[in-house]
């Protein structure tokens, strides 16, 4: 059994996270923390989060001592800020535990890409060159061997689950960027209520035009240039992203189904991704679940695929827990399904 801590454990991921710990058979939900001076500090999550009473009752305690907590840990899952992360997952990491980061503060190495898109100067880039970027359907082999994994973002896992597949078999013309629209419920702005991500305050819109940080991530990790605009809409979880981009040519229908069916139909083990073929995915069918659903059309040499996840979920939490599953050898869907 291996002990497991939650950083940041009074959030929507955090909640998620301990609700899989709790059920995972090999893992024990040894702490869930939060910073030393968070009003949440002392209560149990449950009172945050009425769905978990009876189910992780466990108290937020604050992180005093980050390497008395490291010292007790076999996995850390941090669900922390992009700077928290930073700063403290090498104290972790020096204590030999397994660190799970949901943030973006090991997803990317690219010159000047943390002063431009997070505010920062990196200071790990040790650590950075070694992260596993967590894309768990595509990564394994890297997470298996890695002490540090970055979780993806939830715009990304949406995107490059659809895309990916075609890109690694070039069947796309890179002349021509996929474009990707992508809109998410308010919840992937966090649970601290703002103006902003007020339920009765938004309206579907675009937002981050040419600026949003995971623009380059997805491009980073394609190894092709996208051009991304994300929107927030009024609805709680999920995301859906529309994605339209030109085929190479010579490239039909049957060359894209057969390159998709190749990836995600797999045998050797289960995974996350469903194939819904030329139907469009939806939200109500993913909201709640740890999937990504993907649909498909070609006209003529364009294709318009469609990928929808839950954002707390296969965006952050149960993509965090498949890729734990990976590095310790464990089923990829334990405590998911």
């Amino acid at each position: 059994m291996l002990n497991t801590v939650i950083i940041g454990a009074s959030g929507y991921t955090g909640a998620e996270l301990s609700k899989m710990v709790s059920r995972h058979p090999q893992l024990i939900l040894s702490g869930l923390y939060v910073s030393a001076n968070s009003l949440d500090a002392g209560k149990p999550l449950s009172d945050l989060h009425g769905q978990l009473k009876g189910i992780v009752d466990l108290p937020l305690l604050p992180l005093t001592d980050i390497k008395t907590t490291a010292a007790a840990a076999d996995i850390v899952l941090l669900a922390t800020a992009h700077e928290v992360s930073h700063d403290i997952a090498t104290t972790f990491l020096d204590a030999g535990c397994q660190v799970f980061d949901l943030s973006g503060a090991f997803r990317v190495k690219a010159d000047d890409f943390y002063q431009q898109y997070y505010g920062f100067e990196h200071q790990h880039s040790e650590w950075l060159d070694n992260a596993a970027y967590g894309l768990a359907e595509w990564n394994d082999d890297a997470i298996r061997q890695a002490q540090l994994i970055a979780v993806p973002g939830c715009y990304p896992t949406a995107s490059q689950l659809a895309l990916k597949p075609l890109v690694v078999a070039d069947l796309l013309d890179r002349q021509q960027w996929p474009v990707i629209n992508a809109v998410s419920g308010v919840s992937g702005a966090g649970r601290k209520a703002t103006m902003t991500n007020s339920f009765c305050e938004v309206s579907l819109h675009a937002y981050g035009l040419f600026t949003h940080r995971h623009q380059p991530e997805i491009s980073h990790h394609l190894n092709c240039d996208v051009i991304f605009t994300p929107h927030l809409g009024n609805f709680k979880r999920g995301i859906l992203a529309t994605i339209t981009a030109k085929l190479a040519s010579g490239v039909t229908a049957d060359d894209v189904t057969a390159v998709l069916e190749s990836a995600y139909l797999k045998t050797s083990d289960q995974h996350a991704v469903r194939l819904l073929g030329n139907k469009t995915a939806q939200l109500d069918d993913v909201v709640g679940s740890c999937f990504c659903d993907i649909g498909w059309q070609v006209q003529g040499e364009h294709i318009i695929l469609t990928a929808a996840i839950d954002n707390l979920l296969k965006g952050a939490a149960s993509q965090a827990m498949q890729c734990i599953n990976i590095r310790n050898g464990f089923s990829q869907l334990t405590a998911l399904v």
